[in-house]
């Protein structure tokens, strides 16, 4: 197994502390909102890697955090706070909407068939462990209070920028001027691990601590929840590529001034998924979340498909004509599957061909190339030297990463030719719209309907979904 590391900038072979044993820690949700599907496209890539590592033999434990307790919307602490940001605005409690939203996460994960990590923990629920790991860097050194909260000192952690690559030149997040924190700060850079004064007076979710009545710093909450279930030497930490500064820079920080040793081998991270205006977020243009895709008629898993047709560490582009392309794509391989599963005999053993399964295998084992794993499927279904039997026993072992429901064909029943003339009707019908002629396009629609075919029209163009 060979893969990108973000801490070296190279491909490097994989190689456990413990051997056959994985130990995997991804960062998860704040949940404050819905998760949109940038944030799912990461899970989506920490789901093939886990899948994978347990294809070719190691046995993952993987851990997952909940951030259900307040934090900045700012790097730079210079916005509002996100689950007050919420609640106010919803009229809850913040316990109220971190349930709302960690069940409404939950669900993305299970459509988008997305394996729910070993261990799930809560941020709210470990508030002890923080105090441990803040009492101990204070009696190191690396950490010191002012103006009642407790602060990370950067300068002593020598090695402080080598994930990021950048300098103290180029740290702008967390250093500016025009912050009142930072006039209690020995470094403009250096981050809090509790805070007990802050601009957040009135804020909701507060514990007890030596330092007096406060919360936790953004940071701290993962380093020891991995270290409290996976013990102080991860191989694995993931994330997207927004974590890499400060968020990962700041536990690598914490964790290894606690542990004295290094704490992570290999740094995993995925790329952003982008739209026509540059990087999704939730605070600009038309919130993508799941179920609004849902809504416009595409299928999860299509977005899911759509995410392995590209390359992890790529930037992908996101438009609803591109999804239109991957939701008819994926329906017409799981129509090809069906054609073949009608002709097998599932009472045979069939013995794997070696060949294929090991093509796959090292297509994954190369940095995670997806994209040429399900090159190597459609592969499998044009070989007229594979029997229905073989085919299917090499499809049923792929689906066990590409987890797209690959064998779950009953739901289809449109063969190529109809394929063919829904999108030729599809056709007909736009330029009947072109040219203004809306009573052919209104006939052509509703004649699909009759049929069984729902025609969704967004900005990018029609897609359709069968309703039989």
């Amino acid at each position: 197994m060979k893969i990108y590391n973000t801490l070296t900038k190279k491909i490097e072979e994989f190689i456990p502390n413990e051997e056959g044993i994985v130990k995997m820690y991804t960062c998860g949700p704040t949940v404050y909102s819905y998760a949109h599907i940038g944030n799912l496209r990461t899970y989506i890539f920490e789901d093939i890697l886990e899948k994978t590592l347990d294809f070719i033999g190691y046995k993952v434990k993987r851990v997952m955090n909940i951030t259900d307790v307040g934090h900045i919307v700012s790097d730079a602490d210079d916005g509002e706070d996100k689950m007050m940001l919420a609640s106010r605005k919803e009229g809850k409690k913040a316990s109220e909407i971190a349930k709302f939203y960690t069940d409404a996460f939950m669900k993305d994960l299970s459509e988008l068939n997305i394996k729910k990590p070993e261990i799930i923990a809560r941020a709210t629920d470990n508030i002890d462990e923080y105090l441990k790991m803040i009492d101990v860097l204070l009696k190191k050194g690396f950490a010191y209070i002012s103006n009642g909260n407790v602060y990370f000192d950067i300068t002593k952690s020598p090695n402080y920028y080598e994930l990021s690559g950048r300098c103290d030149e180029n740290n702008l997040i967390g250093a500016r001027d025009d912050v009142e924190e930072d006039k209690f700060k020995k470094n403009p850079a250096d981050f809090a691990l509790w805070m007990t004064n802050s601009k957040f007076n009135n804020q909701e979710q507060k514990w007890d601590s030596p330092y007096g009545v406060g919360y936790p710093g953004w940071h701290i909450e993962c380093s020891c929840i991995a270290m409290k279930y996976l013990g102080e030497k991860l191989d694995i930490h993931c994330g997207g590529v927004d974590n890499i500064f400060p968020h990962h820079t700041n536990e690598i920080a914490q964790s290894e001034a606690y542990t004295g040793h290094k704490w992570c081998n290999y740094w995993i991270h995925g790329e952003y998924l982008n739209d026509k205006t540059g990087k999704m977020s939730k605070s600009k243009g038309e919130f993508l979340t799941l179920d609004l895709l849902k809504q416009k008629g595409y299928n999860p898993l299509s977005y899911r498909f759509l995410c392995l047709q590209s390359h992890y560490r790529n930037q992908l582009i996101f438009s609803y004509e591109s999804l239109d392309m991957a939701q008819n794509t994926y329906d017409k391989l799981k129509n090809k599957i069906s054609k073949i599963k009608e002709n097998v005999d599932f009472s045979q053993k069939i013995e794997l061909n070696k060949e294929y399964l090991q093509k796959f295998t090292n297509a994954l084992e190369n940095d995670l190339n997806t994209s040429n794993a399900i090159t190597i499927l459609y592969d499998i279904i044009k070989d007229e030297k594979l029997n229905n039997n073989e085919k299917i026993s090499l499809i049923k072992e792929f689906d066990k990463v590409l987890s797209l429901d690959l064998l779950n064909t009953n739901e289809l029943e449109l063969s190529d030719d109809e394929i063919k003339y829904i999108e030729e009707q599809i056709l007909l019908r736009k330029n009947a719209k072109m040219n203004k002629d809306y009573e052919t396009a209104d006939k052509i629609r509703n004649d699909l309907e009759k049929k069984g075919i729902i025609l969704k029209d967004t900005r990018e163009g029609t897609s359709y979904e069968v309703k039989r």
